[in-house]
């Protein structure tokens, strides 16, 4: 298999890649053409869920449209048997270390949820909502579009 890495991470370091070329053995769930999904190592609840692109990308932004396409497509493909364990599956990506990514490769979690787990919905994870004005709003929405892919 020759994959084409895209970033200056030392891609000879990163576990994922590893797990690509079968280097790191895992327990490997389903496989396309540009993405795999596998059992995390360590997971967060019974069933906890990987899905990476096969080649080296940090950021989401950094995939082409067909890798991108085809990530998603698998992570809607395996959310049905995630949502099997508990009934309801939290997805989830960190994209960049300021969001909290801990590997450098994008990967979406598909963690199994129920309302006994005590993780709590998104909101509990900050401190609480952040107070704009209009003014900052409109700013906002302007960066954010202005600065989103084409």
């Amino acid at each position: 298999m020759i994959l084409i890495f895209h970033h200056t991470y030392n891609t000879v370091d990163c576990v994922f890649c590893k797990i690509v070329s079968g280097e790191i053995p895992a327990r490997i769930l389903k496989e396309t053409i540009h993405s795999v999904s596998f059992l995390d190592a360590f997971p967060l609840a019974r069933g906890h869920v990987l899905v990476i692109p096969k080649s080296h990308h940090v950021r989401i932004q950094e995939l082409d449209t067909k890798e991108n396409a085809d990530l998603f497509g698998l992570v809607r493909t395996m959310i049905s048997g995630v949502d099997s364990i508990s009934g309801s599956t939290l997805l989830a990506v960190h994209n960049g270390s300021g969001a909290g990514q801990e590997v450098p490769h994008v990967h979406v979690h598909l963690v199994p949820r129920s309302k006994d787990d005590h993780a709590g919905p998104i909101h509990s994870m900050f401190d609480g909502a952040v107070n704009l004005s209009e003014s900052e709003i409109d700013n906002v929405c302007k960066l954010v579009g202005e600065q989103s892919l084409p």
